[in-house]
């Protein structure tokens, strides 16, 4: 099976940086679609940005558009996400995601594989 694992969240301050990593273990890496969703409490899970296996599609939701870059290095089985220019709304648990696909495209309205999720806390 797919195992992904994030690392990286933490609690910093408006305005500041952090950088999301997803380690990805099993078949195939560059073979899967990746995405970043974030849920809020009380809130729905959403699509945050995604990625395909090349990294010529992305797509990124209106919310963190210009502020979070997401990119893969399939080498290191692995995805980024940059954010920058964090907000207080931004307060979420982020979790990474898989979906295995036969086109370099992004993004999917459903996932395969989900990681355990890393907490991102912005102080306003």
């Amino acid at each position: 099976q797919v195992q992904l694992v994030e690392s990286g969240g933490g609690l910093v301050q408006a305005g500041d940086s952090l950088r999301l990593s997803c380690a990805a273990s099993g078949r195939t890496f560059s073979r899967y679609a990746m995405g970043w969703f974030r849920q809020a409490p009380g809130e729905d899970r959403f699509l945050v940005t995604a990625i395909s296996w090349s990294g010529a599609s992305r797509y990124y939701a209106d919310s963190v558009k210009g502020r979070f870059t997401i990119s893969r290095d399939n080498a290191k089985n692995s995805v980024y996400l940059q954010m920058n220019s964090l907000k207080p709304e931004d307060t979420a648990v982020y979790y990474c995601a898989a979906r295995e696909t036969n086109s370099d495209y992004a993004p999917y309205d459903s996932y395969d594989y989900w990681g355990q999720g890393t907490q991102v806390t912005v102080s306003s």
